[in-house]
């Protein structure tokens, strides 16, 4: 079974080190200590925290999407027909090309807020 301290573990959420803690602590998160005295979380909890709050956070959008990033527009780079669109979604950087009439009808620029929402029949998963 995989583990993780309490800083991974607060880098997978998307949250701060003592917000971990304090979800340890509530008994929120569980956490176990490893040999060195260390409080570590079994990744199967992780994983149903994770699934758990994201969970109860979605609103019902009436998409058939279920992968919504929300984030900050950081660059549009306009074309004759398409646009690039970069997002920054919390750590993670999303790069669409849409239609430039879509980008002109969105008014989308850098400092806007975005949800870049993706639907995907080929995903890939890799291990770190």
């Amino acid at each position: 079974m995989h583990t993780y301290r309490i800083g991974d573990a607060a880098a997978l959420l998307g949250v701060s080190v003592d917000t971990v803690r304090r979800l340890v602590d509530s008994e929120k998160l569980i956490a176990e200590r490893d040999e060195l005295g260390r409080r570590i979380i079994p990744g199967p909890a992780l994983a149903a925290y994770a699934r758990q709050t994201h969970r109860a956070e979605r609103e019902s959008t009436g998409s058939s999407a279920r992968n919504r990033f929300s984030g900050i527009v950081t660059d549009v780079v306009l074309g004759d027909v398409s646009a690039q669109v970069e997002i920054q979604a919390g750590p993670f950087r999303v790069v669409a090309m849409v239609s430039r009439e879509s980008a002109d009808e969105l008014a989308l620029e850098p400092g806007v807020p975005a949800v870049a929402v993706i639907k995907s029949t080929n995903v890939v998963v890799e291990k770190p």
